[in-house]
């Protein structure tokens, strides 16, 4: 076989052969592992064996032996080597002949572009009588110029089938198509404009795109190879989308904030974003937080991913949940802190009450407004509470009425000082009162995943932390997963995002059909307090999947053993255990998936605040619970009326104008469970049904 020559070229690796390498055996991926580091060290050397290949159109693809029936495919030229493709020998060399690497000639892109003639028809068409005539559906881009269509990334040879696309064959299409011209087309069906990218000249590297960067990687080291084929099913390591990059390494002059539906890639961008910073500021030190512990546990990992090899990063860049960050350095401050339990706050309240049961409020209409404004706000007097806007309650309080309250919760406070107990809010507010009198701040930049529900002395916190430094404070998160904290104004604070907000379009972790149907449990546009909208109606999924099936049984014991005959039948279809998860409302329906997965006979893990995935096994958790998570395949069940919204959240509003707020907030909860899906979705409930699950059949 042909032997390359000793040269010094660039060595890239392509997003497809991370993806191909994943389809392989553990001990087929050890094997192409280290053929990669042979190729990428000297791929001059005799133990490499290359074969250069015939029937294909691209003439520079070669491939390499990793073993008896593996083959790596590359593309070779005289400056560079691209690790393309990785596959048994037929379905390695049948992929090559079917694909060729070449620069757009509208965009300057390069593309690995499949050949339209090799492929087969695309077109989907359904079986019909004979006698019955299918309605032809309008074609979708009929109006659209070739030089329009070329400026999105669509390849020459593809223009053709892309004017013949209809709403039936559009996402059968785009699975053929660059990632680019897919999300373009995608965007152009849902009736928006997508960006043009500035042109390329012809004279500059094809590589150098921002479009080629999502797809192409140069890598300047082993360590840099050996990350992006440690976890090759983490993309997100190795490619950014131009949109995330953009968001990654912009420089802002005030706080940031990047938002999008479930599974557009915000928690990457924040990763990415903190591990920009370290490494732009070497005497730095970043702070990357979310609201949970087993969040905070998941971006450590993905930090550990992202920064191997380079332990000096990691000691400057700290990981934490909000209310560990906060705990660990109001006690560096100001010594042990004792914290309320919410036990301490019912017997305050059930002492504070006594003598005041003759008002018209309920216990449950004080608590709230306890924790959602008088502590949330730190509220010390009566003239502040007075003049607090309360937009989270949406229940009309006159002066005089609160006048009345207003005694229950200052012995609250008197109660819970007496005792030496602080609320959560407390802590973050004397910690800010602290923070305010040093000379300098713990952190130089905070970078916060799940924004949306930051608290309002966390929010307080922050705003002291980055104080008015450019870059300090970049925020993550989607008003639609909204489910802990009620809505607040964040420029009354200080935080002032406006004009550097961005909304994420592309979804790459949830399939085209659960991401529409799970859509419709939301509005298409929602804004914060201070105005600042985000519009999910042209977010686009990447990739196709099966519609989400919904049941509704007449007993507990039907809907068991279907979901019992789903679960075996994902398995045997190849889907791990670990790769699957039941969800339910709250801790009250968690026996309904438990007793489901005995009897199915799988073993299964319930998750906690403190208990992560765990391998082989199924995770079984509450809704509130699988926030940040994702799973291949979910099975959300329960889906009853009166569990779904929660009966007793509504049973303890006192005002019918507070429902409107517990009803956004469960839809959320169920949005939040449906888009951990990546593939498959069921929901399954006892008659009657809630009535969310309506919502989401409903077609628009």
């Amino acid at each position: 076989e042909p032997i390359l020559p000793t040269l010094v070229m660039e060595f890239r690796i392509a997003d497809t052969f991370t993806s191909s390498l994943v389809r392989l055996t553990g001990d087929e991926q050890k094997a192409v592992k280290t053929t990669a580091f042979d190729l990428q060290l000297n791929p001059a050397q005799p133990s490499l064996s290359f074969h250069k290949l015939d029937r294909t159109k691209d003439k520079n693809f070669w491939s390499v032996r990793v073993s008896r029936d593996v083959r790596i495919i590359v593309h070779r030229s005289s400056a560079s080597l691209l690790l393309c493709y990785v596959g048994h020998h037929d379905n390695a060399y049948a992929w090559a002949e079917r694909r060729k690497l070449e620069t757009h000639p509208k965009t300057g892109a390069a593309q690995l572009v499949e050949i339209r003639e090799r492929v087969e028809e695309i077109v989907v068409s359904e079986q019909v009588p004979a006698f019955e005539l299918p309605e032809r559906q309008p074609l979708i881009f009929d109006g659209i110029l070739d030089d329009e269509l070329l400026s999105y990334g669509v390849p020459e040879e593809w223009l053709s089938d892309v004017r013949q696309a209809t709403e039936d064959s559009l996402m059968v299409l785009t699975d053929h198509l660059p990632s680019e011209a897919s999300e373009a087309l995608l965007e152009l069906a849902t009736g928006g404009t997508p960006k043009v990218r500035p042109l390329v000249s012809g004279q500059a590297d094809s590589f150098e795109h921002p479009d080629a960067q999502r797809r192409f990687r140069v890598l300047n080291n082993v360590e840099e190879l050996e990350r992006a084929l440690s976890f090759p099913w983490d993309k997100w390591t190795i490619f950014l989308h131009p949109e995330q990059r953009n968001w990654v390494e912009r420089a802002f002059n005030g706080p940031a904030r990047v938002s999008g539906s479930a599974g557009t890639g915000k928690t990457i961008v924040a990763v990415h974003r903190a591990v920009h910073l370290a490494k732009k500021n070497p005497d730095s030190r970043v702070l990357l937080a979310t609201f949970s512990e087993p969040l905070a546990n998941s971006l450590k990992t993905k930090v550990r991913r992202l920064i191997a090899g380079e332990p000096r990063l990691a000691e400057r860049l700290e990981v934490h949940s909000m209310d560990a960050i906060g705990l660990r350095l109001f006690e560096a401050l100001n010594g042990k802190a004792k914290l309320a339990t919410q036990t301490d706050i019912d017997d305050a309240l059930r002492e504070a009450f006594a003598g005041h049961e003759g008002l018209k409020f309920g216990r449950s209409f004080v608590l709230g407004e306890w924790n959602e404004i008088v502590d949330a706000w730190q509220l010390g007097c009566w003239d502040e509470y007075r003049d607090v806007r309360r937009l989270g309650r949406k229940t009309r309080l006159p002066e005089a009425r609160r006048l009345q309250l207003w005694p229950i919760f200052q012995r609250m406070q008197e109660i819970l000082h007496d005792r030496r107990l602080l609320t959560k809010a407390g802590l973050f507010a004397k910690l800010t009162h602290s923070l305010a009198g040093r000379g300098h701040s713990p952190f130089d930049y905070a970078v916060i995943d799940e924004s949306q529900d930051v608290s309002i002395a966390q929010l307080r916190f922050l705003s002291a932390l980055g104080s008015s430094r450019p870059d300090s404070l970049f925020f993550a998160g989607d008003l639609g997963q909204r489910i802990f904290q009620q809505p607040f104004s964040w420029l009354s604070l200080g935080v002032d995002i406006r004009g550097r907000s961005k909304t994420l379009n592309v979804n790459y972790r949830t399939s085209h059909q659960i991401r529409t149907q799970a859509d419709r449990l939301l509005d298409r546009m929602t804004s914060d307090s201070d105005g600042n909208e985000e519009d999910r109606s042209h977010t686009v999924s990447t990739f196709n999947g099966s519609d989400p099936v919904i049941r509704t049984f007449e007993s507990k014991s039907e809907e068991s053993q279907f979901v019992a005959g789903w679960v075996i039948d994902q398995l045997a279809q190849g889907t791990r255990a670990e790769e699957m998860a039941m969800i339910v409302r709250s801790s009250a329906e968690v026996s309904r998936a438990t007793d489901t997965l005995e009897l199915a006979g799988v073993d299964y893990a319930v998750l906690d605040e403190n208990l992560g995935i765990r391998t082989g096994a199924v995770s079984v958790c509450t809704m509130h619970l699988a926030k940040g998570l994702e799973f291949r395949s979910v099975a959300v069940m329960a889906c009853d009326d009166e569990v779904v919204p929660l009966q007793v959240r509504i049973e303890s509003i006192t005002d019918d104008s507070d429902l409107e707020e517990i009803y956004n907030t469960e839809r959320h909860l169920l949005y939040v469970a449906c888009t951990r899906a990546r593939d498959t979705l069921l929901l399954t409930c006892k008659a009657p049904a809630s009535e969310f699950l309506d919502d989401l059949l409903v077609s628009e």
